[in-house]
């Protein structure tokens, strides 16, 4: 079977107050580190968020 193009990543908050989004991504199509605007319920704000690797 082929491997699937899509990863799962974690979307981690630049406010640093440890909230993290998990989403996916299509790996091949976008190679860089993905950064998004999203709101964090902690800091009750829209923070940037980005991109870190899942253990």
């Amino acid at each position: 079977m082929a491997k699937s193009n899509t990863v799962q990543i974690k979307l981690v908050s630049t406010a640093d107050t440890g909230f993290f989004y998990v989403t996916k991504k299509n790996a091949k199509a976008q190679t860089g580190k993905l950064e998004l605007r999203k709101y964090d319920p902690v800091a009750r704000k829209h923070v940037a968020f980005r991109e870190a690797k899942i253990k």
